[in-house]
């Protein structure tokens, strides 16, 4: 079984798996272990990763970029709204009110949504980590910013389906950088002790998340987050290209914004500088050629003037920092270390900011860009039965405060409570009781809408039907189980009616789920409701399990058993994609990975035919030429001239039988040649190993006087038949020209070596037998035993004068 953890990235992806005892980054194709977050779509395939990056210049308007933040988003969100001036290709609005991507595919206009996309880019990646493993992958954890939405999270677990990937978990990106920190920890204080607490900084291309992790042995908690959405990488390569821009034009003449191609090359060019900058604080030059308008462009930059230049957003580093430490309500004296990772924390005016903010220096023991993936991959190798791991468990924090809000139809009022407070741990399951005579609502919300990056702060709806009142017309009990699971997802897992059934029987405590470790009760009754208004007040009781409680307890009582119906829920969340259309998007990857396929079958045929042409004219004027007739070798060259005009005109869309037809015809003309080639070459050696096998089966010697003559006559024979067919063979071979084919090739002389070695080893390679195992001495006259035993003559020395021995497996003789 396969454990992968990836990490999904705003510019780049990574990819780790556990193997040989340890985590490994793995490589693509390209010996790469980052693939670009990129996907371009052509009109006959699509390239994802490495391939479609290289097409962000050529093919702008239909390669697709930093599309992770569109993950739940509405068209008309004004994060959306904002980026789209920014982007080379199209946005469109989709009828649930999404944001899709448009784009040119297969000849088609087509709109894909985010979920679409990230799953051909997370297909990919799955295909990279087959090839490396090389056995089929499913089970995975991929990477989210803590600061992830419900919508957004499910839209990214919506995407690995797509994928056909089974996502055990999606772990906040901080989380995972702290697994990997702790995990291999030796000294961490035992659980009775003072835990370590270690500040974790992940600044990457588009946003910068802070997390505040307290360790002890075998475990980890998180004890606050923060975040600014919109502070990255990006913005310091944005600042640059502003810089540039408004150089260019006062000093060539140029609007570059005007010119999408030229933009997207200034934007890789200034990537570039800056992370040149970072490593040196000289003058560093930028030069693009053929910029715009044929004309060269070219400019300097140093850190300083980098650092003022960008001075608005280091300003904005410490503000994440004041806000996990105030939420972890630590001192700074009580952070044990400060690690830093992310591709933007190398820019040392960052570094500077964080380690002034902390009093002290930053750690970079983690790999800056991999130790997201590496935690994933441990989370993944916790979470599969396949590998065993040390004991370490993890607890998150719920990001924002949820609230859950009820009503019935007939009911005037709203009543409403916070279920999960802000850093509430996570995953995190809670039990609310009702008293309701009908079927009612829960509208599930973010109750801090002004901290939250995101302009909707629903989260969804969810109906309990078939709720009826008791037989005697009370109110039914109804318990309502909601969670926040390891995704990071809210949702009503389950609700049930607790019935009562007047009988004989003791009186029975149900639970509606078993209890588990870190279960809260909330019992919460709506008497309180006020009419027309909001729910004005509740009692909470944590870990209230049992019955209420009547005040006349003492009283006599008819005994009532009870019973729990599960109540089914309909669930609709903001911006969740329906079943019937995952399904579809499902099955639609599945054909654009037939169509890709087919498109690299096509390629691979075609590239045959061409790499074909090339090498063959190339040795036809080299190792081939004495092998092949001048006539022969016109007309060849002819041919492969015409193939290769035919590639480059009419050849050039074709079937993919047409290529291996071309192929094959080329090689009925081209294969002799290269036989023969080969036949010269390898036939001498195989013709001195034949004589040298010849050479050792003619040596009869005193080690062979064990054979007798009937087996030493069937090698004799054998020996000579060979040896006259290798000089029948050789002579023939000698009178032909070397332009003709041979009349024996090295696989005849191969085989021939083979027959030799069938019959005369088994022969000349029997063992000599021991003296113990010849039989025992008769008289041949008489048929009586006279003499001594083979074993006896073995012992001592006859006394008959020339007494004699035979060969082994004849009888022996007493000679007087």
């Amino acid at each position: 079984m396969s454990v992968v953890g990836i990490d999904v990235g705003f510019q780049n992806c990574y990819i780790a798996v556990a193997r040989s005892g340890g985590i490994e980054t793995i490589a693509n194709e390209y010996s790469d272990r980052c693939t670009p977050a990129c996907v371009s779509l052509a009109s006959k395939n699509r390239m994802i990763g490495n391939a479609a990056k290289s097409q962000v210049i050529t093919n702008f308007k239909n390669t697709v970029h930093g599309f992770k933040k569109f993950h739940g988003r509405a068209f008309d969100d004004p994060f959306v709204q904002a980026e789209k001036p920014k982007l080379p290709y199209g946005l469109h609005k989709l009828a649930n009110g999404n944001t899709g991507i448009k784009v040119r595919y297969l000849d088609e206009d087509k709109v894909f949504t985010v979920e679409q996309i990230t799953g051909m880019l997370l297909t990919k990646l799955k295909e990279t980590s087959e090839s490396a493993l090389k056995k089929p992958v499913v089970d995975c954890v991929i990477s989210v910013p803590s600061f992830f939405t419900d919508a957004e999270r499910r839209s990214v677990f919506d995407a690995t389906q797509i994928a056909g990937l089974n996502c055990l978990r999606l772990i906040n990106d901080t989380t995972a950088v702290a697994l990997a920190y702790g995990i291999y920890k030796q000294d961490l204080p035992t659980p009775e002790e003072r835990p370590r607490n270690v500040v974790f900084v992940d600044m990457g291309h588009s946003s910068f998340q802070v997390s505040i992790t307290a360790f002890n042995k075998g475990k980890l908690k998180v004890l606050a987050t923060a975040f600014d959405l919109y502070l990255g990488g990006r913005n310091f390569d944005e600042a640059l290209v502003d810089y540039f821009c408004e150089e260019f034009k006062g000093k060539y003449k140029l609007n570059v914004r005007d010119n999408p191609r030229a933009l997207l090359r200034l934007h890789q060019e200034c990537e570039k500088l800056k992370k040149l900058m970072s490593a040196n604080s000289s003058d560093l030059p930028l030069n693009i050629e053929c910029f715009m308008n044929d004309i060269d462009v070219s400019s300097r930059m140093n850190r300083g003037q980098f650092e003022d230049m960008c001075s608005q957003y280091l300003m904005r580093v410490e503000m994440p920092l004041k806000s996990a430490l105030e939420q972890s309500k630590l001192s700074r004296d009580d952070i044990y270390a400060v690690e830093i990772v992310g591709g933007a924390t190398r820019i040392p005016a960052i570094k500077e900011r964080i380690a002034k903010f902390f009093c002290k220096d930053v750690s970079t023991t983690l790999n800056a860009d991999e130790a997201v993936a590496r935690g994933c991959a441990l989370q993944c190798a916790i979470l599969s039965p396949a590998f065993k791991v040390r004991e370490f468990s993890i607890t998150d924090v719920v990001p924002f405060p949820i609230t859950l809000r009820w009503k019935t139809p007939t009911e005037d009022g709203l009543g409403e409570c916070e279920v999960f407070s802000k850093n509430h741990a996570a995953p995190f399951s809670k039990v609310i009781t009702f008293h309701k005579k009908e079927p009612f609502d829960l509208e599930a919300f973010y109750s801090s809408p002004q901290d939250l990056p995101y302009p909707d702060h629903r989260i969804g709806c969810f109906s309990v039907q078939n709720v009826a009142p008791q037989p005697d017309g009370d109110s039914s009990k109804v318990k309502v189980k909601v969670r926040v699971n390891v995704h990071g997802i809210f949702s009503v897992s389950s609700a049930s009616l607790i019935e009562k059934q007047k009988g004989e029987g003791e009186d029975m405590q149900i639970d509606s789920e078993p209890l588990v470790q870190n279960e809260g009760r909330l019992k919460i009754s709506n008497t309180l409701l006020e009419k027309n208004g909001w729910f004005s007040g509740f009692r909470i009781q944590e870990g209230a399990s049992g019955e209420k409680q009547d005040p006349a307890a003492g009283a006599s009582k008819p005994k009532v058993k009870v019973k729990s119906v599960d109540l089914p829920i309909l669930a609709n969340n903001i911006r969740q994609l329906d079943s019937d259309v995952l399904n579809n998007f499902v099955d639609y990857e599945r054909q654009m990975i037939v169509q890709d396929k087919l498109v690299k079958e096509l390629n691979d045929a075609k590239n045959a035919v061409e790499e074909y042409v090339y090498d063959l004219r190339d040795k036809l004027c080299g190792i081939y030429e004495k092998y092949i007739t001048e006539e022969d070798g016109n007309r060849l060259t002819l041919m492969l001239e015409d193939t290769e005009n035919w590639l480059y005109e009419d050849g050039e869309d074709q079937p993919k039988q047409v290529y291996e037809e071309k192929l094959d015809a080329l090689k009925r003309l081209g294969q002799p040649i290269q036989d023969r080639h080969r036949e010269h070459e390898d036939r001498p050696r195989a013709f001195e190993e034949l004589g040298k096998k010849l050479q050792l089966y003619m040596k009869f010697d005193e080690r062979y006087l064990h054979l007798s003559a009937e087996e030493m006559s069937t090698v004799e024979k054998c020996v000579n038949e060979s040896m006259g067919w290798m000089n029948s063979k050789m002579n023939a071979q000698s009178k032909l020209a070397i332009t003709q084919d041979p009349v024996v090739k090295v696989a005849d002389i191969i085989a021939k070596i083979q027959e030799l070695d069938n019959v005369c080893n088994p022969v000349m390679n029997r063992p000599k037998p021991t003296v113990e195992e010849a039989p025992e001495v008769n008289d041949q006259n008489s048929g009586a035993h006279n003499g001594p035993t083979a074993k006896q003559g073995a012992e001592g020395k006859a006394d008959a004068k020339g007494s004699q021995q035979t060969k082994p497996g004849a009888k022996e003789m007493e000679v007087d």
